[in-house]
């Protein structure tokens, strides 16, 4: 069933409006992208499984609860995906990480995968395919097709704005895989980028512009 997550985090907002204006410098950018990645990881990590351990402090022995061992990956989708994930591997840490590159072909509007690297073990593990704007969607539902293809235990999906034509567009091929968002924004303009948005993740993370 499709699930949209719309994370009202308070701190969450507030990062996204600084991200969102035009005068925030890359360093700036690239600091609030990670924060808001951690934070968004605390959420989407909500459902993750606890076991308990014996253990001493420094007062008594007690049964103390520990994270079940459970496997993640990261998986990015290149470029702008890594800006996510240098901030959820604060949270975790021992997670794996792939990699997904994708283009658009200008003259047939195909997506061309360019480079695909997960780990070797990705059956037993849950993945999270991170990428900060899901606009039309098309490189999202190439990312997870190709991803499925590989059998990972689950898959979410995380990005920090997404469109409404773009959670359409991706669930209509991907109805089984939750969407976790900062925001969905109004839509798409005339050249596909999310209004209001924050422009070009990639080139606001990296400073191509």
């Amino acid at each position: 069933m499709a699930q949209v997550n719309e994370i009202q985090h308070p701190l969450i907002q507030h990062k996204l409006t600084l991200m969102r204006k035009k005068d925030t410098s890359t360093g700036k950018f690239r600091t609030l992208m990670r924060e808001i990645s951690m934070l968004l990881g605390y959420e989407v990590s909500r459902d993750m499984v606890l076991s308990t351990e014996k253990i001493e402090t420094p007062i008594a022995p007690m049964e103390a609860p520990v994270l079940a061992k459970k496997k993640m990956a990261l998986i990015s989708i290149l470029r702008a995906g890594q800006g996510i994930i240098d901030g959820m591997l604060q949270l975790m840490p021992t997670a794996r990480v792939g990699h997904i590159g994708l283009y658009r072909d200008a003259q047939a509007s195909n997506i061309i995968e360019y480079y695909f690297k997960v780990p070797e073990d990705i059956s037993s593990r849950d993945v999270l395919v991170v990428d900060p704007m899901l606009a039309t969607g098309k490189s999202a539902v190439a990312a997870v097709s190709r991803i499925k293809e590989v059998s990972p235990k689950s898959i979410k999906f995380v990005c920090l704005l997404a469109a409404p034509e773009g959670i359409e567009y991706f669930h209509k091929y991907h109805s089984d895989v939750a969407i976790f968002t900062a925001a969905v924004d109004q839509g798409l303009n005339e050249k596909k980028y999310i209004v209001p948005g924050i422009g070009d993740a990639g080139d606001r993370l990296f400073g191509t512009m």
